[in-house]
């Protein structure tokens, strides 16, 4: 049992260091700038807010 015990022990010791290291290696989770080089684009969006299409509903609108 005692060497059940010391077998965990060193189990979570080797997963604690080996997080640590590669939290330190990975940068602590940050994330580099996305660099873009193209130009942006809507795709196929609609060039006005999906709002806007029902002004006529919402109440206190000039649309009404």
């Amino acid at each position: 049992m005692e060497l059940l015990v010391v077998l965990v022990f060193g189990l979570v010791i080797t997963a604690g260091t080996a997080t640590v290291r590669a939290m330190l290696k990975d940068g602590h989770g940050h994330t580099p700038v996305v660099r873009s080089t193209e130009s942006w684009t809507a795709g196929s969006l609609p060039s006005e807010p999906y709002t806007a299409a029902l002004a006529w509903y919402l109440p206190g609108s000039p649309a009404q």
